[in-house]
């Protein structure tokens, strides 16, 4: 199985300068001075996914109270704490997503028809709604959830609360779906050192580019550009593997990440043949799509 310094053989000529326009779209962290890292003194490194949610007239809302929404049986309705537990529980490691609502919101009437429609298409996620002044019991839910304003929109994992967000547009509920939701067999999901290591072996000989994308969980860019890469993975799938990292989801990907002297996020590393060729930083989409043109072998013009 090659290493890191393995496939990082050859130097990068040129490290792609991130464009003005995606200044605005990165995460910044610094780890480290790359300078003192002994690897980079070596090597001297420094289905069809909906493009928009259509939503048809008369399509469901959470309504007045005890009047369940027509066409959203795929989103369980809560009740109380308890039901939200077991609901938690049998998910298991399946993302949850649970809508925080109320009756009288006009914002919460507004998005929940596009969490319906993303119950139906995201079979991989559970959907869960919590009517908050619906009764005592979804009342005292939310004071246990720390719900202050509503929509809020809190994302599980194995009972773990890993994402919250309150007041989003359908967009950007899509795109937190996508990003926290990693059962998309397209994009190869990587969870540390040796999961890279081995798909760089796989795709050593081939020719077929890898696009690593490496973010971090709470990371408003790389959501962002997240949709982007899934359709990218589905209609390139012939020519470019396409992997993701979060680099703080363990030690082995934080390491990983320091190595390969990531300091914003999201990072695109480009592999071919075993060595790395460039990178790209930032979540322009346009810009991203190409970099990749232009490492798959495609002359690109500016």
């Amino acid at each position: 199985m090659a290493t890191v310094a393995n496939f990082l053989a050859k130097p990068i000529s040129t490290v792609v300068p991130r464009p003005s326009s995606a200044v605005a779209s990165t995460s910044s962290f610094v780890f480290f001075n790359h300078k003192t890292n002994p690897l980079f003194r070596r090597k001297n490194l420094p289905k069809r996914l909906f493009s928009a949610v259509k939503i048809k007239a008369g399509a469901a809302s959470p309504g007045k109270v005890g009047t369940p929404p027509a066409n959203d049986e795929k989103v369980q309705k809560i009740h109380s704490g308890e039901e939200f537990d077991v609901a938690l529980k049998n998910a298991k490691s399946k993302l949850v997503v649970a809508e925080f609502a109320t009756s009288k919101s006009d914002q919460s009437n507004k998005i929940y028809p596009f969490m319906v429609e993303l119950s139906r298409t995201c079979n991989d996620v559970v959907f869960l709604l919590v009517m908050g002044d619906e009764s005592d019991k979804t009342r005292e839910l939310c004071r246990r959830e720390k719900i202050e304003k509503v929509p809020h929109f809190s994302f599980y994992k194995s009972m773990e609360k890993i994402h919250e967000e309150e007041g989003i547009e359908p967009d950007q509920l899509m795109g937190d779906v996508l990003y926290y939701g990693d059962n998309h067999s397209a994009v190869v999901q990587l969870h540390g050192r040796p999961d890279v290591e081995k798909l760089i072996d796989e795709n050593r000989t081939g020719g077929k580019l890898i696009v690593l994308d490496v973010g971090l969980k709470h990371c408003g860019p790389c959501v962002k550009v997240y949709p982007t890469v899934l359709k990218l993975s589905r209609s390139m799938s012939e020519t470019v593997v396409f992997a993701r990292m979060n680099g703080d989801e363990n030690d082995s990907c934080m390491e990983f990440l320091k190595d390969m002297n990531v300091i914003e996020v999201p990072t695109f590393l480009f592999i071919r043949d075993g060595e790395i060729r460039g990178r790209y930083v930032g979540s322009g989409k346009g810009e991203l799509i190409g970099e990749i043109l232009r490492y798959s072998g495609v002359r690109v013009t500016y």
